[in-house]
């Protein structure tokens, strides 16, 4: 069971599956099931009302999958799928920012674009050759 804000993910929803993780750790490796990948089946899920379901679809697709590697303990990877499961649902919970309102540069603003436009010329003008008299 995880919790997203005020929704509950029952464990139904939710599928485990395992295999053996790569990088150091020896032996251990070769003979551990411990990288863990966490799948929530959003389209299937219930936990979530209409609404909601349908911008976590949006912004998600139907499954959600997420691993975890980095621990050498399927235990402490299993903690991480669930947190990193929860942080991305919570992310793709929030609205959306609201729309930026275009505007036009100031009448200043595109002087002072032009200034310094010409101001950089000047100074590669003045880096060449000097002229011959």
């Amino acid at each position: 069971m995880i919790v997203v804000g005020s929704h509950v993910i029952p464990d139904a929803d939710l599928t485990w599956r395992f295999s053996r993780s790569s990088g150091p750790g020896g032996q251990h490796v070769n003979t551990t099931d411990s990288r863990v990948q966490l799948v929530l089946d959003l389209a299937g899920s219930e936990a979530f009302p209409d609404e909601v379901k349908r911008r976590l679809l949006a912004r998600l697709g139907p499954e959600v999958v997420v691993t975890a590697s980095e621990r050498r303990s399927q235990l402490l990877n299993r903690k991480a799928a669930e947190e990193r499961l929860a942080e991305r649902l919570e992310r793709a919970l929030r609205p959306p920012p609201p729309r930026r309102v275009p505007t036009k540069p100031s009448r200043g603003a595109k002087q002072r674009r032009i200034d310094q436009k010409k101001q950089r010329g000047q100074t590669k003008r003045l880096r060449g050759r000097p002229p011959i008299d």
